[in-house]
């Protein structure tokens, strides 16, 4: 039963990650490749603050939340202003490098090593010792988050970004300054991205290169294509199948040099068979009230 809470903490994580993904990809169209990057700049952040400076953890968030966002206005400046196919190269290079500097820089990271003996988070006197105990924290960071991006999406700024992703002339024509809504939407999905890795590092107790990867970028934009662009609901879905997927390989009897390739084989051909029969996602974007009304109101002047 351990086992299931382990899978139910790791989902909550990956639907963090799914929301805040969909927020840049799914909501604006900005195509993003280095979303582990920012996943991994918040779990070093709370690492390092609480193994080597024994910052308390909510202090230790604020910081990587803080400094994800930042890093994520850094890099967003100069890709808002190329085209989504230098956007994608942009933000690939940016992935590479910092994962490097992961790998590389042995004083502060301990590089491959990683980071271990990270402390248990404690809340009012409690330490979540075990995966159970964890549960009703990662949740409620989820909930927070998907709620947050609910109402970032309800909001004039989600409006001006939906309008922005269908056509960028015609709403600069309207006075936005769409620059402006690009750099603000990468830095909430990168600072929200970053209290998934701030999550992670007391969770495992572990920090290390290995789970920052393009491989985990990749991964996450196949869990919003596969959830379904521009629905938060989707992201969870998504979340849950990236999960769950790969754990159906554990009770196949097969060598890990075996299990390891088909299991990208699996996901491969789940993007694939998502693109060709349904390129809209799982569950699809849904129109908001006010779209709705508009569509209603110009359907009745049709038919009048």
């Amino acid at each position: 039963m351990a086992y299931i809470a382990h899978l139910l903490n790791m989902t909550a994580i990956y639907v963090i990650l799914g929301i805040s993904l969909n927020l840049l990809f799914g909501y604006a169209e900005l195509f993003s490749v280095c979303h582990a990057i920012f996943y991994g700049i918040g779990a070093y952040a709370v690492a390092l603050l609480t193994v080597k400076f024994g910052t308390n953890f909510f202090l230790a968030v604020i910081a990587g939340v803080v400094l994800a966002g930042i890093m994520g206005a850094i890099i967003s400046i100069p890709s808002i202003r190329v085209k989504a196919e230098y956007l994608m190269l942009v933000t690939f290079g940016f992935q590479m490098v910092v994962y490097t500097v992961f790998v590389l820089w042995v004083s502060l990271t301990r590089g491959p090593s990683g980071i271990p003996g990270i402390p248990r988070l404690s809340f009012f006197g409690y330490t979540f010792f075990s995966r159970y105990s964890f549960l009703p924290f990662s949740w409620s960071f989820a909930a927070l988050c998907f709620f947050v991006a609910w109402r970032v999406i309800n909001s004039p700024f989600g409006r001006v970004l939906r309008a922005n992703r269908e056509d960028e002339l015609a709403t600069q024509a309207l006075g936005k300054n769409v620059r402006r809504f690009k750099v603000q939407v990468f830095v909430l999905s990168s600072a929200m991205a970053a209290l998934g890795g701030c999550l992670l590092a007391p969770y495992i107790t572990f920090v290390g290169p290995e789970y920052f990867t393009l491989h985990t970028s990749i991964t996450l934009i196949l869990l919003v294509i596969l959830g379904g662009l521009g629905n938060l609901w989707g992201s969870v879905v998504g979340a849950v199948i990236v999960v769950l997927l790969p754990e159906i390989l554990r009770f196949v009897a097969l060598p890990a040099a075996v299990a390891n390739p088909l299991r990208m084989v699996l996901y491969s051909g789940l993007l694939v068979l998502c693109l060709m029969f349904r390129p809209q996602g799982i569950i699809p974007e849904r129109p908001t009230r006010e779209e709705s009304l508009e569509s209603s109101n110009i359907s009745s002047g049709v038919r009048e």
